[in-house]
């Protein structure tokens, strides 16, 4: 009796082992990719082409999520030396680019031009003036122009090379109407609040309120360029490489020549 009683014990046991086996297995379900969050500062005017691009990506990765910070590149740089949260940084000239770099806050490797932009003349869509170019701005039927800070804003500084290039700048500084970032100046221009502004061509492109006057003469300013770089203390360095990686692909390249982009060479 005592070996079959041994027998029958050892059986429940291992009975009771495979059922238990069996019920962790039904429960358990693979294990989830962790979520990826990547900070991203960049230039206001690269907002439409960034907010598609995001939806793509996303939708291709569903672990990685994309927080935007968008306003003026000098802004930015600020916000990155007081220690914001960024990974990957996009600016709207080198300058700002630079001076991060000087301060050892951008990972030296990683720089590379992504786009490039133009500078044009706007007004709104509803305007009466003809004929206006940068030199006529000097004209009494516009007494306000826009444009951005030129010590925060990428756009401003290439907006006053060019009518200081054009020997108009003396003659205009009391039309001059500053603003926080490019987006301000197309926002004061749509409604009317000034007789012009001067902006990027994508943000022209991006409203039926305003209509193109002039573009900035060959040569009068510096060539509008996009640096992009990873963080140096970029907490998701990997997903923020990936995603900068997928900035220069096709995909990327055809949204941005959608919004007026031309990619860097």
């Amino acid at each position: 009796m005592r070996p079959r009683i041994i027998t029958v014990c050892l059986l429940l046991f291992i009975l009771v082992i495979t059922l238990i086996g069996c019920g962790g297995s039904k429960g358990s379900s693979p294990s989830k990719q962790q979520l990826v969050e990547i900070h991203i500062s960049a230039a206001v005017s690269l907002k439409d082409a960034l907010t598609e691009i995001q939806k793509n990506y996303q939708s291709k990765n569903p672990h990685v999520k994309l927080l935007y910070n968008f306003g003026a590149s000098g802004s930015l740089q600020k916000q990155i030396e007081q220690g914001a949260p960024a990974d990957i940084y996009i600016s709207a000239a080198p300058k700002q680019m630079d001076d991060l770099e000087k301060s050892n806050l951008i990972n030296k490797a990683t720089r590379k031009n992504l786009v490039e932009n133009k500078l044009v003349l706007i007004v709104p869509s509803t305007s009466k003036l003809e004929n206006v170019n940068f030199e006529g701005l000097t004209q009494a039927g516009i007494q306000k122009i826009a444009l951005g800070e030129p010590k925060v804003v990428p756009a401003g500084q290439y907006a006053q090379q060019v009518l200081l290039k054009l020997d108009v700048w003396d003659k205009l500084k009391d039309k001059v109407v500053y603003a926080k970032d490019v987006r301000t100046v197309l926002a004061y221009t749509e409604t009317g609040n000034v007789e012009a502004g001067i902006v990027y061509k994508t943000d022209a492109a991006s409203s039926q309120k305003v209509r193109i006057a002039a573009t900035a003469p060959e040569g009068s300013h510096q060539p509008i360029v996009y640096p992009i770089a990873v963080l140096s203390g970029a907490k998701q360095s990997k997903a923020a490489n990936e995603f900068v990686a997928y900035l220069f692909g096709a995909e990327s390249k055809a949204i941005f020549e959608k919004n007026g982009f031309v990619m860097s060479k």
